[in-house]
């Protein structure tokens, strides 16, 4: 889904249906990422994984794992749609605001 968001409903519809999974296989999902050899999608899985490290117990090396394969100049999350948004460095990943924010999520 991170590789291929339109497919998935957009990054809000990506972003809540893998919040809502309990527990995910890091392993797998990394070897998984790995396997698509794309440096945009390490980097989307590393910045999904560190964006819920605690909720899904990562680890650093988790993180390292991915990260050595980021991309080397920045890229955008979504690079249909080339909107401003801000550096994430270590993934090398251009973050719009709207999925920093998550300004999809309800004000209580």
């Amino acid at each position: 889904m991170l590789a291929r968001p339109d497919l998935g409903g957009g990054w809000e519809e990506v972003w809540r249906s893998l919040e809502g999974v309990e527990y995910f296989d890091l392993e797998q999902v990394i070897d998984y990422a790995l396997l698509l050899k794309s440096a945009t999608t390490a980097a989307k899985v590393g910045f999904f994984l560190e964006q819920h490290r605690d909720a899904l117990m990562v680890e650093e090396t988790h993180l390292d794992k991915l990260r050595k394969h980021a991309p080397k100049l920045p890229c955008y999350l979504e690079r249909s749609r080339r909107e401003s948004g801000k550096l994430a460095a270590s993934w090398n990943l251009i973050v719009p605001p709207a999925v920093l924010e998550r300004a999809w999520e309800e004000v209580a």
